[in-house]
C-alpha cells in the first residue's frame, strides 16, 4: 500500500464507517488479521453497533505494515457484495455515495411510517439485491423472532447503509409491486434525478420524486438440499412450479397417507425437501373449517437457522405463517404467542421441553405434525426422546386429545451396539418405537435416480502412521480424578491442608498441560505444543506466582532451549501431516477447484493446521476457513452465531475458499457447499457419525480418507463400515414385515419401555436445608455460606455482603459482553496471597453491581461433621436456593 492510499483511506474513512459492516467480510480477511483482533470487532459491533466496529476494523487495517492487505482488502469488499464502496475506493471517488446521502435522509424521516405499513419480507427478494446476503437472512430472522416492526426497522438500517445507487429505485419498484401504502410517500416521477422532497401533511411527512430503475431479479441461492436445478424444483425460487424428483415423491409417500414414517435417505438426496412436500400437503389437505399446526425441530442453531430461511421462503407464496424459536432468541420472545399465530414453527427441541415444563404450552395436542430432522438422536434423555416420552404417556394413557403426526428424517438410524443383523433390527424397532413410526420409508423404486444425483464417495482411504505412546486422553482421565479428589483432601491441620491441597492442584493443573501438548504434538506440529505450553507458562507468571510454581517454570525454562531446537529440526516433522500434504497436494493437482473439509477432533488442531496450511509455502494456494461450535471449553471460547454463519457463507460462494477445518458441528445437518473431498484426521465415531461426515462430499467422484497414527482407529471404522452393511440388511428385512406386525413388534416395546420408565421414576431431591460452607477449590481458605447465596434468573448465584466482596480481587475482563440483564466486567479471583483461583465473574446486573460465582472453582464444607464435597454443576448441589431479593441488597 502505497502512503498515497493509507492518506486516502483516512481521509475518506467516514464514509466507509457509514456503509461498512465489517463483521460481513471478517471471514475474507482472517489472513490479515489475529483472532483477537476478529473477535474485538465482533464484540465491538454486538455492544456499539456497525459503525464503531467499521472505525476499529479500520484502525487494525491502518496499522498493517505487510504488503498486499490495501488489495486483500478491496477484494473482500467485492466478495461479500460491497460493490459500491470497492469501486469507491477503487477510483477514490465517492460522488455517487453522496448523492444517496439525501434518500438516507428521507428514509430516516419516513422510517416511523415505513415501520408501520411496510412488510419486509413481501418486499424483501425484490430489494435483496441492494442489500448484503446476510443482511437479508438477519432480516428475516428478526421478522420470525421479534415481529413485523422490529423486521422493518432492521430493513431501513440495512438501507441506509446500502452502497448500491439504485436502492431508492428498486426500493420504490418493489412497494409498487407490492401495492405498499407506503409508495405513495416514496414517490417516483421518470427522468427526475435527485430527490424533491416537500412537506406533504403538518406532521412534517415527506415525499420524494425518484427515477425507476428495474433490473432482474437475481437467482435465490438454493438452501433446501435439493439437488434439482433452481429451475425445476428450488423451493427458494417462489416463481417456478414444484417439480420433485420420483425419489422424493417415492420418501414422502407414507406421510403423506398420514402414516408416522421413518425417512431414511442419504445426505444431500433433500431431505428436507421432502418435508416441504409433506409439509405443503399436510397444510393443504385439512378438512374445511380445520387448520394445521406443523413443528419442525433441528438441533443446532446453525441449521435452525438455515431450515427456517427455507421454510419461509418456500411457505410464504402460499399465504402461510413461518416463525423460528431457538435458545439464542427464546429469551426476546413468548413461545406461546408464536405458536397460536403462525402455521409452521420452526424450534430447537429443548424449546419446546422448557414449555411443556413450565406449562406454557399445556401438551403436544396443539400440533398436528412434528417434523424431527436428524432423529436417530430419539433416545436416552435427548430432548427429542423427551418430547416423545411426552406423546407416548399421552397416547399409552388413553387420553381422547388428538395427537400430531410424527415424521423423522435421517441419513442413517444406525444400530446402537449390535453385531448381528437381529441385533440390528431390534435397535431400528426402538428407534421406531421411540417416534411411534410404523413405516420406514427408503428409495426402493427410484434408485438408479439416487444414484444420479447423491454421488457416494469413494471408499474411504487408510493411512496409518507409526503409533507414539505420548499424552493420552486415558491419562488425562487419571490427572482429572487426581485432581478432583484434591480438592476434598483434609487434614487435622488446616493451614498444612491447606498448603498441600494447592500444591496438589497445580502440580496436576501442570500436568494436564504437558499432556495436551503432547496431544497437539502427536496430531500436529512440535512448535504448536510447544507454543501452548509457553502461552501457559506466560499466564502463570501474569497470574499468582509462589514458590511451587516458580519451581515448575524453572524447570520448563532450563528446557526451553532444547525444546526450541526440537521443534525446529526437520527430521521431527509429524509424518501425519506428511501425509495430509500428500493428500491434499495430489487431489489438487489432479482436479484444481476442489473443494475440502477437514474433520478434527479439537478446536486446538482446528487452530494448528490452519496455521500449518498458511505456513506451508506449497500450500499457499489453500485458503483454510474454520468452523467450530458455539459452546465453551476449558480452554476455548466458541465461534459466535454470527461467525459460523458468515464462514458458511463464504465457504458456499467464494471459489477462493477451498478448504473448511471443522469440529463436529459441520458432520451433521448443515448445509455446506457441495464438496469433493472429505479428510477424517483422528476423526472417527459411531457408524452414524460416519455416515454423516461422508456425506459431506457430495460431488460427483468424491472420496473420503481417514488420517491417523491408531491401529484401535483403523478398527474401529472398519467396524463401522460392517455396521453400515447390517443396518442396510436390517432395514431391507423390517421392510418385508406387514404393517400389522410392525405395529405390534413397535407397541410391545413402547410399552415394555415406559414400564421401565415410569419405574425409574426418581423423586425430586430433598434440598439440604443446613448451613454450608465454600472453600476456595484451590487452597481452601473461606468463602462464603450458601446461607448467603442468592439465585439470579434463575440459573446464575451471587453472594450476599460487603464480608465477601473482601475475599476475592477484580481484573478487568477480556471479553466484557452485555446479555440478557447482565454486563459482564471484571473476573474475580481468590484473594489469598498467591493463590487467584477463578471464581467467577464480576457484573452489572440492572442497578446492581454483584459477583456471581461458579460452583466448581469450590469445596464445599459440612459445618458440623467437615466433611468435604466437590460439585461441578449447580444442579448436583442439593442446598436450599433463595432468590434474589433486590430488598436485601439495601439492607
Amino acid at each position: 500500500m502505497t502512503a498515497e492510499q493509507r492518506q486516502n483511506l483516512q481521509a475518506f474513512r467516514d464514509y466507509i464507517k457509514k456503509i461498512l459492516d465489517p463483521t460481513y467480510i471478517l471471514s475474507y480477511m482472517s489472513s490479515w488479521l489475529r483472532d483477537d483482533e476478529v473477535q474485538c470487532i465482533q464484540a465491538e459491533k454486538n455492544n456499539k453497533g456497525p459503525i464503531e466496529a467499521a472505525s476499529l476494523f479500520l484502525r487494525y487495517l491502518l496499522e498493517l505494515q505487510t504488503e498486499g492487505w490495501f488489495r486483500a482488502f478491496l477484494d473482500a469488499l467485492y466478495h461479500a457484495g460491497y460493490c459500491g464502496l470497492y469501486e469507491a475506493i477503487e477510483t477514490w471517488d465517492f460522488q455517487k455515495l453522496e448523492k444517496l446521502e439525501e434518500h438516507r435522509l428521507l428514509l430516516r424521516r419516513l422510517e416511523p411510517e415505513f415501520k408501520a405499513t411496510v412488510s419486509p419480507t413481501d418486499i424483501l427478494s425484490e430489494i435483496s439485491e441492494c442489500l448484503i446476503n446476510q443482511e437479508c437472512e438477519e432480516i428475516r430472522q428478526i421478522c420470525f423472532t421479534k415481529g413485523r416492526m422490529a423486521g422493518a426497522e432492521k430493513m431501513v438500517q440495512c438501507l441506509l447503509r446500502s452502497d448500491k445507487e439504485n436502492w431508492p429505485k428498486v426500493l420504490q419498484f418493489a412497494l409498487e409491486k407490492d401495492n405498499s401504502k407506503f409508495s405513495e410517500l416514496w414517490l417516483v416521477d421518470k427522468g427526475v434525478r435527485r430527490v424533491d422532497c416537500k412537506a406533504v401533511e403538518d406532521d412534517g411527512t415527506e415525499m420524494a420524486s425518484i427515477q425507476i430503475f428495474i433490473q432482474e431479479e437475481p437467482e435465490c441461492q438454493n438452501l433446501s438440499q435439493n439437488p434439482g436445478p433452481p429451475s425445476e424444483a428450488s423451493p427458494n425460487n417462489s416463481h417456478s412450479p414444484l417439480k420433485p424428483r420420483n425419489y422424493q415423491l417415492e420418501l414422502a409417500l407414507p406421510a403423506k397417507k398420514g402414516k408416522n414414517t421413518v425417512i431414511c435417505a442419504p445426505t444431500g438426496c433433500g431431505k428436507t425437501f421432502v418435508s416441504l412436500l409433506i409439509c405443503e400437503h399436510h397444510l393443504k389437505n385439512f378438512p374445511h373449517g380445520q387448520k394445521g399446526k406443523v413443528v419442525f425441530f433441528a438441533n443446532q442453531i446453525p441449521v435452525y437457522e438455515q431450515q427456517a430461511t427455507v421454510f419461509s421462503r418456500y411457505f410464504e407464496r402460499f399465504g402461510y405463517n413461518v416463525a423460528g424459536i431457538s435458545g439464542a432468541t427464546a429469551d426476546n420472545v413468548s413461545v406461546q404467542h408464536i405458536i397460536e399465530n403462525n402455521d409452521i414453527v420452526i424450534l430447537t427441541p429443548q424449546i419446546l421441553v422448557n414449555s411443556l415444563n413450565n406449562g406454557a404450552i399445556p401438551s403436544l395436542s396443539v400440533f398436528t405434525l412434528m417434523i424431527f430432522d436428524e432423529c436417530h438422536n430419539t433416545s436416552k434423555h435427548h430432548p427429542y426422546n423427551q418430547i416423545m416420552f411426552r406423546y407416548l404417556d399421552h397416547k399409552l394413557g388413553g387420553s381422547p386429545d388428538p395427537l400430531p403426526q410424527v415424521i423423522g428424517l435421517t441419513a442413517s438410524v444406525g444400530v446402537g451396539d449390535a453385531k448381528t443383523v437381529e441385533e440390528a433390527m431390534l435397535h431400528i424397532c426402538k428407534l421406531c418405537a421411540a417416534l411411534d413410526a410404523s413405516v420406514i420409508a427408503t428409495v426402493r423404486d427410484n434408485v438408479e435416480e439416487l444414484e444420479q444425483v447423491v454421488y457416494k464417495p469413494q471408499k474411504r482411504k487408510f493411512f496409518q502412521i507409526q503409533n507414539r505412546e505420548f499424552g493420552t486422553q486415558k491419562y488425562e482421565q487419571w490427572i482429572v480424578a487426581v485432581h478432583k479428589a484434591c480438592t476434598v483432601f483434609q487434614m487435622p491441620d488446616k493451614d498444612e491442608e491447606s498448603r498441600i491441597c494447592k500444591a496438589l492442584f497445580l502440580y496436576t493443573s501442570h500436568l494436564r498441560k504437558y499432556n495436551d501438548a503432547l496431544i497437539i504434538s502427536e496430531d500436529a506440529q512440535m512448535k504448536d505444543a510447544l507454543n501452548y505450553l509457553k502461552a501457559f507458562f506466560h499466564d502463570v507468571r501474569e497470574a499468582a506466582f509462589d514458590e511451587t510454581e516458580q519451581d515448575l517454570t524453572r524447570r520448563f525454562e532450563e528446557k526451553l532451549e532444547e525444546l526450541e531446537n526440537v521443534s525446529r529440526d526437520p527430521s521431527n516433522e509429524n509424518p501425519k501431516l506428511r501425509d495430509l500434504y500428500l493428500i491434499l497436494q495430489e487431489e489438487y493437482h489432479l482436479k484444481p477447484e476442489t473443494k475440502t473439509i477437514l474433520f478434527v477432533k479439537t478446536r486446538a488442531l482446528v487452530d494448528a493446521l490452519k496455521k500449518w496450511i498458511e505456513e506451508n509455502p506449497a500450500l499457499s494456494f489453500l485458503k483454510p476457513g474454520i468452523l467450530t461450535g458455539r459452546g465453551r471449553t476449558n480452554q476455548a471460547t466458541g465461534m459466535t452465531l454470527p461467525a459460523q454463519k458468515c464462514v458458511l457463507e463464504a465457504f458456499r460462494a467464494n471459489a477462493d475458499n477451498n478448504i473448511l477445518i471443522a469440529t463436529s458441528v459441520a458432520d451433521e445437518g448443515i448445509d455446506i457447499a457441495q464438496c469433493n473431498l472429505v479428510i477424517l484426521y483422528e476423526y472417527v465415531g459411531n457408524v452414524i457419525k460416519m455416515i454423516q461426515t461422508r456425506g459431506r462430499g457430495r460431488a460427483r467422484d468424491s472420496k473420503c480418507f481417514l488420517l491417523t497414527s491408531s491401529a484401535d482407529v483403523i478398527e474401529k471404522e472398519k467396524a463401522n463400515m460392517v455396521k453400515e452393511k447390517i443396518m442396510n440388511e436390517s432395514i431391507l428385512r423390517l421392510q418385508t414385515w406387514d404393517e400389522v406386525k410392525f405395529q405390534k413388534t413397535v407397541h410391545r416395546i413402547q410399552l415394555d419401555e415406559k414400564l421401565l420408565r415410569d419405574s425409574q421414576h426418581k423423586p425430586q431431591p430433598v434440598p439440604d436445608r443446613e448451613n454450608k460452607k465454600l472453600l476456595c477449590g484451590k487452597c481452601k481458605t473461606f468463602a462464603c455460606y450458601t446461607a448467603d447465596i442468592r439465585v439470579v434468573e434463575k440459573s446464575h448465584y451471587t453472594v450476599l455482603g460487603d464480608a465477601f466482596k473482601e475475599r476475592f480481587v477484580c481484573k478487568p475482563h477480556p471479553k466484557p459482553k452485555i446479555y440478557d440483564s447482565f454486563e459482564k466486567k471484571a473476573k474475580i479471583f481468590c484473594a489469598k496471597q498467591n493463590c487467584s483461583h477463578d471464581w467467577g465473574i464480576f457484573v452489572r446486573y440492572k442497578t446492581f453491581e454483584i459477583p456471581v460465582i461458579k460452583i466448581e472453582s469450590f469445596v464445599v464444607e459440612d459445618i458440623e461433621s467437615g466433611v468435604q464435597n466437590r460439585h461441578s454443576k449447580w444442579k448436583d448441589f442439593h442446598f436450599e436456593r433463595k432468590q434474589f431479593n433486590p430488598e436485601e441488597m439495601s439492607t
